[in-house]
């Protein structure tokens, strides 16, 4: 080998090796120097709803590792800081960082936050995901909660939901007229236009009202939560499915100001946990359902399925109240008008693919010899 040559060649490379250690040294300092952030975040689910309360402490622990434990989060249960269904309202005044809530639990504010976590006769879980990122439903979600001083994150999703407990069998739609009933969001209008008394009762909350009688009927999760709280004990009746919630997305909230003082790789971090946190949620419960509704069913739940008369007049009521609201609310029109052409659409789509495949697949192994 050329002895002249290979020195020249060490000392080409000298200089590239020295800019390659450059960025690493730098990353380096820039962790050093990188600052520590500490949030609160109040959470409208109790402490023994594991996978509702478990996703913002999900968050959290994500975001600490993507920071290398600089920017911490410190989850507290409902109650604790503020009431359930004054997460919104904490985060908006500044009171804490961060919530972490179902959006729907504010259309007394505006009806326009139902699209956010669940509306009657919407979009399920993978469809309500594909509006939100592609179908314009980011830009519409940031426009309403700007609204708010708060910054917004699709946070975990239930998947489809159940259709409630009830004390006594709902036979016909006459069977609706004057049920007092506990359900959140759109739906709660819906029930109301049906005849029904609804209304909203946090979590910790549900099981005494069902049991004094103060309330008839009620709706919460599905079998995983409902166990939980020991719904079963006190209504014997399950009924499915839960038309007004096919899929319900839970938001993390930020406070505008908070968020915007964040530096630019936390907030990448803070989206990236959400995001996680996002599918973690359904994966947890698409494994915990149907163990847990096996276990109600052995205890002696009764399933029914909702009769037809009511879903036809629930569908109905449903599309008569968009129209009402779009008459009045801008915003929500504007929502609605996006959300239902894309719904449309992926009703037409799932109908081919998805449908056929579960309505011959759910039943084969009961019907194929």
């Amino acid at each position: 080998m050329n002895r002249r040559a290979l020195l020249g060649a060490a000392a080409t490379a000298a200089p590239a090796a020295l800019t390659l250690a450059t960025p690493a040294l730098a990353q380096s300092a820039s962790a050093a120097t990188a600052p520590e952030i500490r949030w609160r975040l109040t959470s409208s689910f109790p402490r023994n709803l594991d996978i509702l309360f478990g996703a913002p402490e999900f968050i959290a622990r994500r975001v600490a590792q993507l920071t290398d434990n600089k920017f911490q989060i410190r989850v507290f249960p409902a109650g604790e800081i503020v009431g359930p269904l004054q997460a919104l309202d904490a985060v908006q005044a500044g009171t804490v960082e961060c919530a972490h809530t179902a959006p729907y639990y504010y259309t007394g504010k505006d009806f326009t936050f139902a699209f956010y976590t669940a509306v009657p006769f919407g979009l399920n879980t993978r469809m309500s995901n594909a509006w939100f990122r592609h179908g314009g439903g980011r830009e519409l979600s940031a426009e309403l909660f700007r609204g708010y001083n708060i910054v917004n994150f699709p946070a975990g999703d239930t998947g489809a939901q159940m259709g409630g407990w009830f004390r006594k069998e709902v036979k016909s739609l006459a069977d609706i007229q004057g049920l007092k009933f506990r359900i959140a969001g759109l739906a709660g209008e819906v029930f109301s236009k049906m005849g029904a008394v609804p209304t909203q009762v946090a979590a910790a909350d549900i099981y005494p009202a069902l049991e004094r009688g103060s309330i008839d009927a009620v709706e919460f999760v599905g079998p995983y939560d409902d166990e939980k709280l020991g719904l079963n004990r006190v209504a014997p009746f399950y009924y499915f499915p839960g038309f007004w919630e096919p899929g319900a997305r839970l938001h993390f909230l930020a406070n505008q100001a908070a968020f915007d003082a964040l530096p630019a790789a936390y907030k990448a971090a803070l989206e990236t946990a959400c995001a996680d946190a996002d599918a973690d949620m359904t994966a947890r419960y698409d494994a915990g359902n149907p163990l847990a509704l096996r276990r109600l069913i052995a205890a002696g739940t009764q399933l029914r399925p909702w009769p037809r008369e009511v879903m036809a007049a629930a569908w109905k009521a449903t599309h008569e109240l968009y129209e009402e609201t779009s008459a009045r609310n801008p915003l929500f029109k504007k929502t609605w008008e996006s959300y239902r052409k894309f719904r449309d659409d992926e009703y037409a789509w799932f109908r081919v693919a998805e449908n056929s495949y579960d309505n011959f697949a759910f039943t084969a192994a009961n019907t194929v010899r």
